[in-house]
């Protein structure tokens, strides 16, 4: 078996001391044809406008 860096007894020593926060209520994401429409929009219709206004 190879060797451990430090101690197993402090394992999971951060994630015990991390406060517990309960999960958000989210959005549910777009399915189908929507999440690809909101895809190409995010990757090539804003992404170049944000190019092009910064040659200008």
């Amino acid at each position: 078996m190879g060797k451990v860096h430090g101690s197993l007894a402090r394992a999971g020593k951060v994630r015990g001391q991390t406060p517990k926060v309960p999960k958000q209520d989210k959005k549910k994401k777009s399915r189908g044809r929507a999440y690809k429409r909101m895809q190409y929009n995010r990757r090539f219709v804003t992404a170049v406008r944000k190019v092009t206004a910064g040659v200008e």
